[in-house]
């Protein structure tokens, strides 16, 4: 069957009468190119005789094109080496493995350093690291200006070895009042943190460990410590799984730290056949539920009972016969749980004890193996209950000392102002911060840390798996790290580093050698491990308490953004310009609300006249705090349901551009992201949104986004599914992909590169496009410029709805709509927007087509064909007609509007001398007036090419990357060499899912796609 869905990016796009759609499509740069400026003015440019033709001649070979802003490339002053460090070699990266931990992400990294500057964070596949964006776009928050740069007393910079003093003198006149010292951290799991806190304790007496994370899973934690006796989190390989239902949980997001896409991928590619099956309850539209076979929309209070239900069918074989769509959908996915029985899993991410617990006995009762309840995961180990006694026990004169470390409770706590409070009334004070931020200007002590990548540190992500940090280059400021100050304050003088060699080397390697443990990043000990049982606990009980839960008419879903996460990165541009991958919206925060519920509240968004998305300002008030928030129309929303993420609305040590959005961390009441008695209402004034979704849209062209079902791909020819487009030749039809245009020259002869993406392990994640924006040196525009259409970024993943919930639907009423009336009207039903969408993710960048459309147009031939079959571009030459822009397909090639670099205007890290240094020199930096696009890495082409050749080598199979398939986690892009017959790419471009974007046009691209598959089989 042929995918014939109706595709669209924009409620915009349905509306049939649309002018701004249509003036989209017709003229991709909305506004005029301002070429009044530097080319004459208007009246004297059209009076003129010259030709069209004469004056691209002039302007493109002659001196005259000097006068061309497009032409005036930045002037950046060298420094050469007097003497060489020797273990620098100019032009030539070194990688460090290391790993990242903010209490919020934790990832074993390599990290790329050039000249001395880490400049690029890629996973640690030999550790089987993996990378999210926000891990991606931590190198550049090495480089921010807004740091702390020194220790501080109460917002006065103070010597450290004052600080010390000082702080020693207070440490013990606590120890004299016989007061306990709360030592307040986010997770580590670091064991010489463990050892470190122990000697302060016998230093001063009594110390307090709190493990606060500003985004909870105490709930999960103590359920699992009750079902198991161990204050842990599971593990799961979702590979495993052939069933994955989910409640409220999104695993693919920040869901318990995250990190589950590969394992997902890897079930979700119909290898022999088969694939997992994924059922989704939720009331926001997330990675996770756009992504599962079945979504099934429910309100947050109704999460708990579909939760309950399932237990009861599950467990104790109670199915009851209620008639309603819930009950419907639990029933059928307890029937499937059950027959996939092992292979089979439940996860949830209602924060609630009990909630948590239901889901350990399903599992239970399931005997999954999917679920691993022994190598537990030591992430976001925070405890509601001990913090909520810390803030007591501090406003109660209880504690004598609190010792901050990364973490921000001022900003992050849902009740600050109670903690700000107890601050005053201890002996001491202290915040260990890398970030100028609320906390470090409330405390006494501000101590300037620095970033992982200037820091030496160890952790147990998973039980058994140590990893370790090293720096990659000298501290940038006057920071030390909060270890070196413990050893400090306990009398000791030996350094945290000879301090960690030693802890290593006595009670973790054995013998294996530091240095081999520092090189690999990771180091496995075996028999950490030991079979766990669980205890008897009183299931039924806790089902009970679930169900005394009531919600309200209108409830509230707190969530985190896969770009901002807990908000610690909110200074960091990459972050606030990385559209979400669900709204497509950039620089902001905003309330969801569905369809319905903003028809009855008189909430609207609506498109300008240049396809910008402006909407409602509404007051949204929640147990007695009220924000104002732009709210935002989301299909897929549960109606009576509203979305709000955290952390946004920070507003010290922030640069001004970046103070975005409101802090929803105030609505976090009891650390629970589930909030009844919601009241909403519509208040004067309009927000305008930075939402790209009408952006280089491709809706009605073609195949962009090729579906089928597990059904159809088993039983069915692949020609039924991955239609081919023919054209007439000869007066017989014959497959488009046969005929061309031009004489094609052979290609087999050396290297030639073609990417694959597969639809069906792409989850929307993002990680891709940061590590495109490092690689690449890609501008930040910020919220003014997106608006305007002129987003810089060079991969894009495009987020499409299809109306109905299953891949046939949408094609079954096209069928059913017989005759003109009929059709007219099945069509007019698939323009409404839906209430629960199917959604589809495509990557999108250039697809380095072998007949390429921009190649043909361009006047000044900027733009040429390499012999390895990456369209590339010569910006010396460049022009800025961008004629190659406006006949290209894909719409993927991007116009410089400004000089970037050096302009007030846009006041990032291109433009701070700090960030500068995040800069890769092995790409060109863009001037005004050129386009630029995809070059397929051919940077890091080249560098492997030269490499192999060094080492007298051939290329290895799969050594080619780009940065993109590097950093996607789940495998779902695979760079290589068509001409070498072992490398991945080879046999997946000829694999029976392999289409390409727009085969019809003839454009033959280097870029080739597999076709997403559902599983849409009921039990």
């Amino acid at each position: 069957m042929a995918s014939n869905k109706k595709y669209w990016k924009s409620v915009e796009e349905l509306n049939e009468n649309s002018s701004i759609v249509d003036t989209l499509k017709q003229n991709e740069f909305v506004e005029e190119i301002p070429t009044d400026q530097f080319l004459g003015d208007k009246k004297n440019l059209e009076t003129s005789a010259t030709s069209r033709r004469d004056f691209l001649k002039y302007v493109g070979f002659t001196t005259a094109a000097a006068t061309l802003a497009a032409c005036e490339g930045p002037v950046v002053k060298s420094i050469p080496y007097v003497i060489k460090p020797d273990d620098i070699i100019p032009g030539v990266a070194d990688y460090y493995a290391t790993t990242m931990v903010d209490g919020f992400d934790f990832a074993n990294v390599l990290v790329k350093v050039r000249e001395g500057r880490p400049i690029k964070i890629e996973p640690n596949k030999d550790a089987k690291g993996t990378t999210n964006a926000r891990v991606q776009a931590s190198v550049l928050s090495l480089y921010d200006s807004n740091r702390l740069k020194a220790p501080k007393k109460g917002g006065s910079e103070i010597s450290w070895a004052d600080a010390d003093k000082e702080i020693v003198a207070k440490l013990n006149e606590v120890k004299e009042a016989g007061l306990p010292i709360a030592f307040l951290t986010s997770t580590c799991a670091s064991p010489s943190v463990k050892k470190l806190i122990g000697k302060l304790g016998e230093a001063y007496g009594n110390v307090v460990p709190v493990v606060y994370d500003a985004v909870s899973e105490s709930a999960a934690l103590d359920a699992f410590e009750v079902m198991y006796g161990e204050r842990r989190l599971p593990d799961y390989n979702l590979e495993k799984a052939e069933v994955i239902v989910s409640i409220g949980a999104d695993f693919l997001g920040d869901w318990q730290g995250g990190g589950f896409e590969a394992s997902y991928a890897k079930g979700r590619i119909p290898t022999k056949g088969k694939m997992s099956r994924h059922i989704q309850f939720e009331s926001n539209m997330t990675l996770s539920g756009a992504n599962a076979d079945k979504r099934v929309i429910v309100k947050p209070s109704e999460q708990n009972l579909a939760l309950i239900k399932l237990y009861q069918a599950v467990v104790k074989g109670i199915a009851t016969r209620e008639a309603s769509p819930l009950n419907d959908a639990v029933q059928k996915a307890a029937a499937q749980l059950k027959k996939a029985g092992s292979k089979a899993v439940v996860v949830t991410g209602i924060q609630d004890k009990n909630a948590q617990l239901l889901a350990l006995a399903i599992n239970q009762a399931l005997k999954s193996e999917v679920i691993d309840v022994v190598k537990t995961k030591n992430v976001r180990m925070g405890n509601d209950t001990a913090v909520k006694q810390l803030i007591v026990d501090m406003n109660a004169g209880k504690i004598g000392a609190v010792i901050i470390n990364n973490s921000n409770p001022v900003y992050t706590l849902p009740n600050s102002k109670e903690f700000v409070e107890g601050l005053k009334k201890v002996k001491l004070s202290v915040a260990n911060s890398m970030q100028d931020n609320e906390t470090a200007n409330t405390v006494e002590y501000a101590l300037a840390s620095p970033h992982y990548l200037e820091s030496w540190g160890d952790t147990v992500i998973k039980k058994g798996e140590f990893s370790l940090m090293q720096p990659t280059i000298q501290p940038l400021f006057n920071t030390r790290q909060f270890q070196d100050s413990l050893l400090k304050w306990t009398g000791s003088e030996v350094s945290y580093y000879e301090f960690l060699k030693e802890s290593w080397t006595t009670d973790i390697l054995g013998s294996t050698s530091w240095n081999q443990a520092l090189h690999d990043g990771i180091y496995k000990v075996e028999g950490e491990t030991k079979e766990v049982t669980a205890l008897e606990v009183d299931i039924d009980a806790a089902g009970s308490e679930l169900a005394k839960i009531k919600g309200s008419d209108l409830e509230l879903q707190l969530y985190t953004k896969v770009g901002m996460g807990d908000g610690q990165m909110a200074n960091n541009p990459w972050l606030q310009e990385f559209p979400d991958p669900i709204t497509r919206t950039t620089w902001d925060n905003y309330l969801t609300m569905s369809k319905a519920d903003a028809d009855a509240l008189g909430v609207v968004n609506y498109n300008v006249a240049n396809g910008a998305l402006n909407g409602s300002l509404v007051e949204l008030s929640v147990n007695g705090v009220s924000l104002t928030i732009p709210a935002y129309i989301q299909p897929g929303q549960a109606k009576g349901s509203f979305g709000l993420a955290l952390g946004f609305g920070r507003t010290k040590g922030l640069k001004e551009e970046m103070q975005t959005g409101k802090n929803a961390y105030q609505l976090y009441k009891d650390f629970n992201n589930f909030q009844s008695n919601v009241s909403v209402k519509v208040v004067e004034g309009e927000h305008e949104f930075a939402c790209i979704q009408l952006h280089n849209t491709l809706m009605g062209r073609g195949d962009i986004v090729k579906e089928t079902t597990l059904n159809e791909f088993n039983t069915k020819d692949s020609r039924e599914w991955n239609v081919v487009p023919v054209v007439s030749l000869d007066h017989n039809e014959v497959d488009a992909t046969s005929v061309d245009l031009w004489t094609s020259f052979d290609r087999s002869v050396g290297h030639h590169f073609n990417l694959s993406i597969d639809l069906n392990a792409c989850t929307g994640c993002g990680a891709c496009v940061i590590a495109c924006h490092a690689e690449n040196n890609v501008p930040v525009v910020g919220k003014a410029e997106i608006r305007k259409s002129r987003d810089m970024h060079w991969l894009r993943i495009d987020r499409y709805y299809s109306h109905e919930e299953t891949f046939a639907g949408d094609v079954e009423k096209k069928v059913n709509g017989k005759g003109v009336t009929g059709y007219k009207n099945a069509m007019a039903e698939l323009e409404d927007p839906s209430v629960n969408p199917s959604v589809a993710f495509q990557p999108v960048m250039c697809q380095h087509c072998n007949h390429a459309p921009c190649e043909t147009v361009c006047p000044v031939a900027a733009t040429s064909h390499g012999r390895q079959g990456q369209n590339q571009m010569a910006y010396n030459r460049c022009v800025g007609t961008r004629y190659c822009a406006n006949n290209c397909p894909y719409k993927v090639r991007r116009f410089n509007w400004f000089n970037y670099p050096n302009n007030s205007e846009f006041d990032y890290n291109m433009n701070d001398d700090l960030g500068k240094m995040v800069l890769n020199p092995d790409v060109t930096m863009r001037s005004r007036g050129v386009m630029e696009k995809c070059s397929l890495c051919i940077q890091m082409t080249q560098a492997t090419i030269l490499k192999a050749k060094k080492e007298g080598r051939p290329v290895d199979t799969n050594e080619f990357e780009t940065a993109c398939s590097n950093a996607c986690s789940t495998g779902a892009m695979v760079f290589g060499d068509i001409n070498n017959e072992n490398d991945d790419v080879t046999a997946l471009e000829k694999d029976k899912r392999a289409y390409h974007l727009l085969e019809h046009v003839g454009t033959k691209p280097n870029v080739v796609y597999q076709v997403k598959v559902k599983n849409t089989e009921e039990a």
